[in-house]
């Protein structure tokens, strides 16, 4: 009986230091005190508290492609504005109209605006309308581009007001239709350039230090990815820089050999602004994709995805353009 006596003192123990609710350790096979969960705490579980991170791949084939795209575009670009004659533009206008109908496509495809065919086909006719004022414009000038880029994001906006789902996306999404209409018209502001005095040399060097730029990025990620900007952008910081300085490079070395007021640092300057300008754009491109792709959106088609960096890229260049041929060149 001694020995019953003790095994119920410490059953009793036990039970109350369990406390209310919670089982006694030994008792009927519970779990002992010191591997107990504490009252009101969850178990944790650091395989499910910890966010699986999604690494991209870098794509050889596919870097290079791009590369090759981004390399063709900035030398269809300088050789058009080098070979655009004054009294025959037309082919040159050709050339930008092309790119612009490659840019819409690409970024029409990317960010999914409301009602996209009706966006599609004002963008279109804005492209032709910013075309026809950059060749016929007298004097050549930048005013008619703003003023059909204004009107164009306007009759963008009015498409989607005619559907109620197209309206619940317009206060999200009019900064896509904004981004997609400055982009056609910038594509025309090539052509005013090399209506204007030095513009036609400006354009180049630009050109060229943007492509160059683009290309040796592309061309090192294939390579050397490394370090990676970000794992779910398939870019790395080696390729990026060496690419603004390469482009730099190229453009000093063209301002060597062209007539003044060019000299190998203000074709630097150019190129450097130009190179940044376009390396910013890509890898902002890449990292609204990986935002989208994390955010569950349905993927892009796969040219457009990859042919709307180097288009995005060269569209804000020329804008740089034609402010470094106005404000540091003139």
């Amino acid at each position: 009986m001694p020995q019953d006596d003790a095994w119920d003192a410490d059953a009793s123990r036990e039970i109350a230091r369990s406390g209310p609710g919670r089982p006694a350790a030994g008792f009927y096979g519970a779990v002992p005190d010191d591997e107990s969960t504490p009252s009101g705490d969850e178990p944790d579980d650091a395989e499910e508290d910890l966010e699986e991170i999604e690494v991209a791949p870098v794509r050889r084939q596919l870097s290079l492609a791009i590369a090759g795209f981004a390399g063709l575009l900035g030398l269809g670009l300088a050789l058009g504005a080098q070979t655009s004659a004054p009294d025959n533009r037309l082919p040159y206008a050709i050339v930008l109209f092309g790119v612009q109908l490659l840019y819409l496509l690409a970024w029409i495809m990317a960010l999914h605006p409301p009602a996209a065919s009706a966006t599609a086909g004002v963008c279109a006719v804005v492209a032709l309308v910013a075309d026809y004022f950059a060749v016929t414009s007298t004097p050549a000038r930048l005013s008619p581009l703003i003023f059909v880029a204004l009107g164009g994001f306007a009759a963008a906006i009015v498409g989607p007001l005619f559907r109620a789902e197209d309206r619940a996306r317009l206060k999200d999404s009019w900064r896509a239709t904004l981004l997609i209409v400055l982009g056609v018209v910038a594509y025309a502001i090539p052509m005013i350039l090399t209506r204007q005095p030095i513009g036609t040399q400006t354009m180049i060097v630009s050109a060229v230090g943007a492509g160059v730029a683009l290309l040796v990025a592309r061309l090192t990620d294939a390579i050397f990815p490394k370090p990676r900007i970000a794992l779910q952008v398939p870019r790395g910081a080696t390729g990026v820089v060496l690419g603004a300085m390469l482009g730099t490079l190229a453009s000093a070395a063209l301002g060597s050999v062209l007539v003044l007021p060019f000299t190998p640092a203000k074709g630097a300057i150019v190129g450097l602004v130009a190179a940044v300008v376009a390396s910013v754009v890509d890898l902002a491109v890449n990292f609204g994709e990986a935002g989208r792709r994390l955010a569950g959106d349905e993927p892009t088609f796969w040219v457009a995805r990859h042919m709307q960096g180097p288009l995005g890229a060269f569209a804000l260049t020329a804008p740089a353009a034609y402010a470094l041929a106005h404000w540091y060149l003139s």
